[in-house]
């Protein structure tokens, strides 16, 4: 449980930025390189638990960008490049339903737009992001590298920062397409500044599914849990 949430923790602080209430001066930019490795896992945490049949390794390195079109307008961008590997059986069988494999490529590459409505205070922005179908698959070991459709994600985000900490949260809807569910997502964070470089930094992050797809995943990619529906 140790590495998901470690994952999730690095994840959601690329994440939370791209959603924030805070957009770039017209003409300044912003990027950031981030790592997340997850390692030889062989459970997927949910309602029930349930164990991949081999252990998955699952690497993403992630460029993410911040152009300002206008004082209130910013234009955002990441990509992802992915990799992924099965190994060894989790179970000793003999009869196993994939193949341990290793595949590397880009993920779903994501691109949008905020605009600032209100900025007093508080800040409310809204925002209108798409990310990229992914088609890589590898049918015999099950493992995929992002979702197999578009995403559409309209979103609102609230934020306000004090001296030497912020608040901001955010909900909004993940539209799929290629019969996979749509989802309500909402969440939030605050941090507080120790210091010029050391922020402390708490996050809550809900996604609700609207189970109204009805696409249908194959066994082997249910069985490595990598961006099923």
């Amino acid at each position: 449980m140790k590495k998901e949430t470690t994952l999730l923790l690095l994840f959601f602080t690329a994440t939370f930025f791209a959603q924030s209430p805070w957009t770039q001066k017209k003409g300044k930019a912003y990027s950031q390189l981030s790592f997340t490795s997850i390692s030889g896992y062989e459970s997927l945490f949910g309602i029930t638990e349930q164990h991949t049949e081999r252990k998955i390794t699952d690497n993403t390195l992630r460029l993410y960008a911040e152009y300002g079109i206008s004082n209130k307008t910013t234009f955002f961008a990441a990509l992802p490049i992915k990799y992924v590997k099965s190994e060894g059986l989790v179970k000793a069988t003999n009869t196993p339903i994939t193949s341990s494999s290793s595949i590397t490529s880009t993920g779903n590459i994501l691109f949008g737009v905020k605009h600032n409505f209100y900025k007093k205070k508080w800040l409310i922005t809204g925002q209108i992001s798409a990310e990229t179908k992914s088609t890589k698959y590898n049918e015999a070991a099950g493992l995929r590298i992002g979702y197999e459709a578009w995403t559409f994600t309209p979103l609102i985000s609230i934020g306000r920062s004090f001296d030497y900490w912020y608040l901001q949260t955010y909900t909004g809807v993940d539209f799929r397409t290629n019969n996979y569910s749509s989802a309500f997502k909402i969440g939030g964070e605050i941090g507080y500044n120790i210091s010029s470089w050391f922020t402390i930094i708490g996050f809550a992050d809900g996604l609700a599914s609207f189970t109204n797809g009805k696409v249908i995943i194959p066994q082997e990619n249910k069985l490595t849990g990598l961006y099923v529906d």
